[in-house]
């Protein structure tokens, strides 16, 4: 399996990083995409993907809930450089997040939009954070419309409209973790309707753990439970559900 949304660099794997890698290569984990927040997280990411260089692939971009007016530009400018500079495979995570505060949406936009440019020209797929900001997402992307933008909307919270927009876009896919297993989660009733080919594993540990670790800090390995409730959803086996996101993962992720 292929974690395709984690932050295990950060500090909370400080103290037993090795073992939480140790722990998800045990449960068929081959791999994690480590996603970038903003300048502050680039080092730790990657000093994690350096030690752990056969496990751990990384993404980069600046994520929209780090965007404010005085400093979008420096922070535009340190994912800039370090996507001529180093070995990512995706721009991301990037999108507009209005869930909590839209004092900086046209920051926001403006922000994503730099960065989806950066994806057309650098030829990376992005991965799209998106929380109460589904309309202005659609959006900035009808501005790119011809321009073969590929990705995944990460832990995906929207509806079936917003499935079905998202898979008209071309070359995306939904991200799904955790919160698929939630007592209330409408994700299955949604996943229903949408074909397995469109799906891909992921945990954004250390956030959103899965039931029974639901409250607790979430790993790599945890993507046993997201398949398995995946397998109950498509009544196949969680093997079938491991090989068909793996393969969805290698291509938007791994195939150039």
């Amino acid at each position: 399996m292929i974690d395709t949304h984690s932050h295990i660099y950060q500090e909370e794997y400080d103290v037993d990083r090795a073992e939480v890698i140790a722990h998800a290569r045990n449960k068929h984990v081959s791999k994690v995409v480590l996603a970038n927040v903003d300048s502050t997280t680039i080092e730790p990411m990657k000093r994690t993907a350096n030690e752990y260089p056969d496990f751990c692939s990384m993404a980069m971009g600046v994520h929209p809930t780090s965007v404010t007016a005085d400093n979008y530009a420096d922070e535009l400018l340190a994912a800039r450089a370090e996507l001529a500079n180093g070995s990512y495979c995706a721009i991301g995570e990037i999108g507009v997040d209005l869930y909590w505060d839209k004092t900086y949406v046209k920051e926001q936009i403006n922000v994503f939009e730099t960065q989806l440019d950066w994806a057309v020209e650098l030829n990376l797929p992005v991965i799209i954070h998106t929380r109460k900001a589904f309309a202005e997402v659609f959006a900035s992307f009808a501005k790119f419309k011809g321009k073969s933008l590929r990705g995944v909307f990460h832990c995906f919270g929207g509806g079936i409209e917003e499935a079905r927009k998202v898979l008209s876009l071309g070359d995306f896919f939904l991200g799904i973790g955790g919160v698929v297993t939630y007592k209330n989660s409408s994700l299955p009733t949604i996943l229903e309707h949408i074909g397995l080919e469109h799906i891909l594993l992921e945990t954004d540990a250390p956030y959103l753990s899965p039931v029974p670790y639901r409250g607790k800090r979430n790993e790599p390995q945890f993507l046993e439970q997201i398949s398995e409730k995946l397998a109950e959803i498509y009544k196949v086996l969680p093997e079938k559900v491991d090989e068909e996101t793996t393969k969805n993962a290698q291509y938007l992720l791994f195939s150039i």
